[in-house]
């Protein structure tokens, strides 16, 4: 395959012009392609004595042409362990199935299978049937919507957007001025991470709620302490606020295993109990988030801290008791 990487998309591009029977030139090709003479030059001298490309020169028509009007290009060179990772990536795509991204990713992935070589040892048309993967329910993406925030975040220009609550897609919505900084997909949602201009802070909007996007000639700088790291480096939620907090969660020796077999942040840190059970401690700006994730372990885990924490997961648990009472 390395023999293709430095010119096979042009070596295609001259393949088609050929093709088209237009009797193209050095000088023609190298204008429309953006490169010397002396490089397309080389090209055609690769192809005739490389691939084998049966070229000729029409000397009134000045071009060149297919002595064999039939023949076609070698496709790229692909290992099976190549098509493996493409076909699982193709089926991993399956989790942007309501989003543009979907339909133009799954259009690059059919022009590589489409390239593959006649000699390919395994057909990708298998792991559809045996390698399955489950993604979370999704909410479905406006693509025009999806193209304007895409394009501002690209050109960094602000944008205005109407917004509506969860629920509510009529009356109650918001219109807001933003800085668009980031486009990230948390939980089966595509969400606008974005500096508002009303609230004077950052703010995360669904992309699912938002009824309308334009984009405003004024444009806009990334503060250099919003990276990508420090926004979304924590991974139990995506919901921006200004202060951090210690958690430290006693998981007890019956799910310890499942806890320590997995990175749950990046910056964790686990301290074994002698019971066989564990402590697991990180910094996050996420307690929603770490409550939900500590209510789902039930019985087995406890937030020792912080505080505020603790009350949150202690306040669900009596609710969620209410609902129950008189029936047990």
């Amino acid at each position: 395959m390395q023999k293709f990487k430095p010119q096979y998309r042009r070596l295609l591009f001259i393949d088609r012009k050929i093709k088209e029977c237009k009797y193209p030139n050095c000088v023609s090709l190298a204008r429309e392609w953006e490169v010397s003479d002396k490089t397309i030059q080389r090209d055609i001298e690769y192809l005739r004595d490389q691939l084998d490309a049966p070229i000729g020169y029409d000397h009134l028509k000045r071009g060149f042409f297919y002595t064999e009007p039939s023949f076609s290009l070698p496709a790229i060179s692909i290992s099976e362990s190549d098509l493996f990772s493409v076909c699982v990536a193709q089926t991993v795509l399956s989790q942007f199935r309501n989003t543009p991204l979907f339909r133009k990713l799954s259009s690059v992935f059919e022009k590589i299978r489409d390239a593959l070589p006649d000699k390919t040892t395994i057909h990708p048309s298998w792991m559809s049937e045996r390698i399955l993967v489950f993604p979370e329910p999704a909410t479905c993406v406006n693509a025009g919507i999806w193209d304007t925030l895409a394009k501002a975040l690209r050109d960094n220009h602000c944008v205005s957007i109407t917004h509506a609550r969860a629920g509510n897609r009529g009356s109650e919505s918001n219109q807001r001025t933003v800085d668009p900084y980031y486009l990230v997909s948390y939980k089966g949602e595509w969400y606008l991470s974005s500096y508002c201009h009303f609230r004077k802070a950052i703010r995360t909007f669904a992309i699912s709620r938002i009824t309308k996007a334009t984009i405003l000639d004024e444009s806009f700088s990334i503060p250099a302490g919003m990276t990508r790291q420090k926004m979304f480096g924590d991974q139990f939620g995506i919901i921006w606020k200004d202060k951090f907090h210690k958690v430290r969660i006693r998981f007890a020796p019956e799910i310890a295993p499942y806890i320590r077999e997995r990175q749950w942040h990046p910056l964790q840190k686990i301290k074994d109990l002698r019971d066989g059970g564990l402590i697991l401690e990180f910094t996050t700006n996420h307690l929603n988030e770490v409550k939900d994730w500590v209510l789902s372990w039930g019985p087995n885990a406890t937030v020792l801290g912080p505080l505020p924490l603790v009350d949150k997961v202690c306040q669900n648990l009596k609710q969620a008791a209410a609902n129950y009472r008189g029936r047990g």
